[in-house]
């Protein structure tokens, strides 16, 4: 077992180099001497400015003696960049096995004394590869904070005056859940998320588990021109000649965003890691930022005989992870349960939120959307109200929003909502 993960692991880096530049393994993390030096090579090889490629590896005057041309292909033939973060993830638990073991040989060798034992042991469990900071370090870097000016965290931006100035827009490491009734709003606002963010110069990354890549697009359009999203079936023949005229400019202007689209159906966090590792390297001067529709339609990593709250406790966990791993915001929707409709009031609150799992403790920003036109078709109340139910680093509340449904734009209030063509 542990010489396949290890072929997998090596794989994967000879497929795919630049996984070698954030992966937290370590040549002496692996099992075996030939795997160790074969990494090390491969570390070599990215310092000296050289591609790890099998053509690379032909230069070195030893290669016999890793096996050659054969085993580097073997273990190419090994490599699986969806499931690289677990075959880490595997290596490293590996790893501290071991290490335990040694630690136990050699307090058996030289008589411990139990407490030593202990104390060695939780070292390597608690163990973690990037989260040290010496606080020397630390201090050093706040040590002129009350002679310079505050400089603010750079964050997302949503295009939304009133929301940034009470959450600081999307921020770096957090985890938003953005949650409604089905129909209430919520994949036109997060598209409106996703617009803002890449032409304020993030690399917004979509993966849409339930709704194709082709009605994203429409709905893009539509919300960007102000075109009503029931002549986009067929724009020839729909859209009078002014819309015409500026859908080339819309396309621009989309194009602008560099937005990713991911729609697969039951997609793993694991699988939305690779991609979003993948996006990161081709796109190295950009940050990433993640919209995931929706919640539980996430595959989880095990199976949980039908149990839906475990279920989502692991995603919602996972998604923390990423948040945290690659430093940048997630946002993921979700659906309410039917009980907010029982209620005279029917803005929702956290025990709406449909197998909530361990999403209340998890999200750093928890929003809910509710309108009234949603209820009472007759109503002139043309408002979205995002409400701040959480916000772990700020005030919470509620924001209107203009929301045209019948092109999906999310606008800021103001005194007269125009109606679409």
């Amino acid at each position: 077992m542990v010489s396949m993960v290890e072929k997998a692991f090596l794989g994967s880096l000879i497929k795919a180099e630049y996984l070698l530049k954030d992966t937290v393994i370590q040549p002496e993390h692996l099992a075996s001497t030939r795997h160790q030096e074969l990494m090390r090579r491969m570390l070599a090889f990215i310092q000296a400015g050289k591609n790890v490629d099998l053509i690379t590896f032909t230069t070195l005057p030893d290669l016999e003696s890793f096996g050659g041309m054969s085993y580097l292909s073997e273990l190419l033939s090994y490599a699986d960049l969806e499931k690289f973060d677990s075959m880490e993830k595997l290596i490293l638990d590996l790893w501290k096995e071991r290490e335990k073991r040694n630690i136990l040989t050699v307090a058996n060798q030289n008589d411990w004394d139990i407490s030593k034992v202990i104390t060695e042991l939780d070292k390597i469990s608690q163990m973690k590869m990037d989260d040290h900071t010496p606080l020397q370090q630390a201090l050093s870097d706040i040590y002129e904070a009350p002679w310079e000016d505050h400089v603010k965290l750079k964050s997302a931006p949503t295009g939304i005056k009133e929301f940034d100035e009470m959450t600081g827009g999307f921020q770096d490491g957090e985890v938003t859940i953005l949650a409604a009734r089905p129909s209430m709003g919520k994949t036109d606002l997060m598209l409106h998320f996703t617009k803002m963010s890449g032409w304020a110069g993030y690399l917004p990354l979509v993966f849409s588990l339930e709704m194709p890549e082709r009605l994203i697009t429409t709905r893009l359009i539509a919300s960007t021109g102000g075109f009503n999203r029931a002549k986009m079936s067929d724009p020839k023949r729909m859209l009078n000649d002014s819309q015409k005229s500026s859908w080339s400019d819309v396309i621009g202007d989309l194009n602008e965003t560099h937005m990713q689209i991911f729609d697969g159906a039951g997609q793993t966090i694991a699988e939305m890691r690779a991609k979003t590792r993948k996006l990161i390297n081709q796109f190295p001067y950009k940050k990433p930022i993640l919209f995931i529709d929706y919640l539980t339609l996430i595959h989880s990593s095990q199976f949980y005989g039908g149990n839906s709250h475990s279920q989502v406790t692991e995603i919602s966990r996972a998604l923390k992870t990423m948040a945290k791993d690659f430093n940048c915001p997630v946002i993921c929707l979700a659906q309410l349960n039917r009980s907010v409709e029982s209620r005279a009031n029917k803005r929702p609150m956290m025990s709406d939120i449909r197998e909530s799992g361990s999403v209340e403790q998890d999200a750093d920003v928890i929003l809910f959307l509710y309108r009234d036109r949603y209820y009472d078709k007759e109503s002139q109340n043309y408002s979205l109200e995002i409400i701040v139910s959480k916000n772990r680093n700020g005030p919470v509340g509620t924001i209107a929003v203009n929301y045209n449904e019948h092109t999906g734009k999310i606008e800021e209030q103001r005194e007269q909502f125009l109606k679409v063509e």
